[in-house]
């Protein structure tokens, strides 16, 4: 290498170089197949329900009782406007409600003509699974 070379010259020079000697792209590893879900737990069971099937997670809101419904049909609430009857799944199932309020939550299902609210003991959070591991 010669001496007379000006700085910028030296860096092109060490640029080239590093260019010519990398490896060419990497590859991308094939996307596993994958499926999200949200994790809830209904007594001392945990359950999980995909993505696609939940709208929202609300804290319990306030609701309207019903006169004449099973014990498991909480109320409607409004929400934004639109009724959504909340139905108590530990009430459904059989199952004693937590006495731990600040944990309850309500998942709201919006499914087609299907518009609901579920209230369950916990939301554990979302979860990655493989796609294998779905059970429909």
């Amino acid at each position: 290498m010669p001496d007379s070379l000006t700085a910028f010259e030296l860096l092109l020079d060490i640029d080239q170089r590093c260019r010519s000697l990398a490896a060419g792209p990497v590859a991308e590893p094939a996307a596993a197949h994958t499926w999200s879900g949200i994790g809830f737990r209904i007594g001392e069971q945990c359950f999980v329900a995909p993505m696609g099937e939940i709208a929202e997670i609300l804290h319990e809101p306030r609701f309207t009782l019903l006169p004449g419904v099973k014990p498991w049909v909480r109320g409607v609430a409004n929400l934004r406007g639109q009724l959504l009857p909340i139905m108590d799944l530990c009430g459904f199932f059989g199952v004693e409600l937590s006495p731990l309020r600040k944990q309850r939550r309500v998942l709201v299902l919006e499914y087609d003509d299907i518009f609901v609210g579920l209230q369950v003991d916990e939301v554990l959070g979302m979860q990655h699974f493989a796609q294998t591991d779905l059970d429909t």
